[in-house]
Formats: C-alpha cells, sequence, structure tokens
C-alpha cells in the first residue's frame, strides 16, 4: 500500500517518507479500513516533531483519525461489518501504524459508523476532537439547561463542544480572537462569543449570565486561563481540562478551589475507559444522524504531501481540521 512514515524525530519535511509499506491484515478482534482520508491533529505532529514525546517504535505511520470502508474482519469481529463506511480515532495511539496510509488494521472498538450524508473527508474530522469534546461536555452526566464557557471555541475540540453542548440544550459561551472565529462559533450554536484578547473574559461572563456565572468550562489553557476560570464560575462548577497550551506546569491555588467547591477534570482520550469511550461513539452517532452538525474541513492535501499538511497544521492559522486524501 501507499503509506507515509517516519523513523526519525523531526521537522515533517525532513522525516516524513512516502513510499510503499505492507498492506496490514485484520488480527484478531480486528478491522482492516480501506481509508478515504486522514485527519491531521496537533498531537500527531508533536508526536512526529519529539515535542513532549520521543520516538514511540522504530517507524511510525503517524496521524490517528481517517475515515474509509471497512474491507476485512478479523476473528471474532461480526461479518456485517464489511463494507460499512465508518470514521475512526486513535489509530495512532498505542501502536505505531496510523492513518497517512491507504489501509488501517485496528481494533473494531475504534470504528464507528458514517452516515451516508457525511463525506469521508469531514468523517475524517471527527476522531479525536470530537470524541474528546463529549468526554468534557457528559463525562459528569447530562448538560442541559447548564451555562457551558467553551475556552476557545472555534478551534477543532471547541466548536464540536459548541455544537455538541448547544444540541443537548446547554446555553454555550465561547471564547475568540477573531470576528471570523466568532462567527465560526455563533454559527456552532453559542449565544454570544467573548474576544479574550480585548475582552476580560470572567466580568463578560458574569455580564452575559446575570451575575451567575457558568457551570462548566470546556479549557484549552487550564493554566493560562486558570486565574479568570475561578471568577466566572458558579460554587460547584467544574474545569473540564483537555490541554494548558499557555502554562503547561501552573501552580493551583487550592483555597480558591476548595472556597468554590470548584472540581478540576483531566481528558486524555485515549487514556479514558472504553465504556465510556464507546458511550461517546453512540452519542455522537446519534448527533451525527441530527443532520445539523458542521464539520469545518481546512485544507486537503494528497498522501504525498503529508508534511505539507503538517506544517499547514503548525501554522497556528486553520480553522477547522487538517486532512490528507488517502486514495
Amino acid at each position: 500500500m501507499k503509506a507515509v512514515w517516519y523513523e526519525k524525530t523531526g521537522p515533517a519535511p525532513e522525516v516524513l517518507v512516502a513510499g510503499e509499506q505492507p498492506t496490514p491484515e485484520a488480527g484478531a478482534g480486528e478491522v482492516r479500513v480501506r481509508l478515504h482520508a486522514s485527519g491531521v491533529n496537533p498531537a500527531d505532529c508533536n508526536r512526529r516533531g519529539g515535542k513532549g514525546y520521543t520516538m514511540e517504535y522504530p517507524r511510525v505511520i503517524p496521524n490517528s483519525d481517517g475515515a474509509g470502508v471497512v474491507d476485512q474482519v478479523g476473528a471474532g469481529v461480526d461479518s456485517s461489518l464489511l463494507g460499512q463506511r465508518v470514521w475512526l480515532y486513535n489509530g495512532q495511539r498505542g501502536r505505531a501504524l496510523g492513518t497517512a496510509a491507504q489501509y488501517i488494521a485496528l481494533d473494531s472498538d475504534l470504528v464507528a459508523p458514517l452516515p451516508d450524508a457525511i463525506g469521508f473527508e469531514q468523517g475524517a474530522c471527527l476522531g479525536i476532537p470530537c470524541m474528546t469534546a463529549w468526554h468534557c461536555l457528559f463525562m459528569d452526566g447530562p448538560i442541559a439547561g447548564k451555562t457551558v464557557l467553551v475556552q476557545g471555541g472555534a478551534g477543532a475540540v471547541g466548536h464540536f463542544a459548541v455544537q455538541l453542548a448547544t444540541w443537548a440544550g446547554a446555553r454555550v459561551i465561547a471564547t475568540v480572537d477573531t470576528e471570523v472565529k466568532a462567527r465560526h462559533a455563533l454559527a456552532g450554536g453559542a449565544v454570544a462569543t467573548i474576544d479574550f484578547r480585548q475582552e476580560d473574559v470572567a466580568r463578560r461572563v458574569l455580564e452575559l449570565t446575570d451575575g451567575a456565572g457558568a457551570d462548566r468550562v470546556i479549557e484549552v489553557d487550564f493554566g493560562g486561563n486558570l486565574a479568570a476560570d475561578l471568577q466566572l464560575l458558579k460554587s460547584n462548577g467544574t474545569i473540564v481540562a483537555y490541554a494548558s497550551r499557555g502554562d503547561s506546569a501552573p501552580q493551583v491555588p487550592f483555597y480558591e478551589l476548595l472556597r468554590k467547591n470548584i472540581s478540576v477534570r483531566a481528558v486524555l482520550l485515549p487514556g479514558t475507559p472504553l465504556a465510556s469511550r464507546q458511550a461517546a461513539q453512540q452519542g455522537v452517532g446519534e448527533w451525527l444522524r441530527g443532520g445539523r452538525a458542521q464539520i469545518t474541513v481546512s485544507q486537503v492535501f494528497d498522501l504525498a504531501q503529508t508534511a505539507q499538511a503538517h506544517l499547514a497544521v503548525e501554522s497556528g492559522t486553520k480553522l477547522g481540521t487538517v486532512v490528507v486524501r488517502c486514495d
């Protein structure tokens, strides 16, 4: 099969190689997917670049999200999956061979049905960002009637969080840093946006909620936004963080958390329980079948251009998900 891989970490143009690799076979409990599209996440670029990661395997095919058609099932897997359109996640998490290839063989629990109305390039955007958003929102139960602040509401995880929270009956406020991103978040269902570069986020949230504050914060920068989150959260509120981009080692003001009974949850998708991930797949599937999902493809590259796709993600200018066309 055609594939892209690296055998050492470093800049994408220097370490990514395009060529031929053996086509995988589905093992016991696995399916093989004929990939049509591969989604590129920042974590894929960090792994390839060695930012916080060492070489996990002697050879790595990058990217963890994708979409395609099941063309082979292993022992113990329901044969009805054959020919099914699917989206998948965690393709290169705990395993060497990801989705920057024409085929991938992986645990059948990592694939989910892709509705016919959603194209493969859009399906490749779901994976880790959408599953992460689901966990951040619903890991403690229903959120109907709650006020949710999504920090970075136009990002890949953030925009899914805005949409899923709105769909679930929450009132959503999103932070952004440009007018274009504000329009993006509002289109996803946010009732208001806050320009975090120009406005006092805590003050604006309190104004928008008549002083009540938010019940839940979905956080892309735990360290950088912690002080504001403590001001704007209600007593017994929750911060759920999937990243801490501004300050990776923040000091936590314990007694400020204590006085308001604030819960802090951290989410890294591969480590979440299987039952929880299966519930997320089902929930995302229900949302997708509703036909109102907004899935933003930022740019599309051919498989041989995977290095350029990684550079596009690393540029920090994308809106949506960068996709690699595998076929």
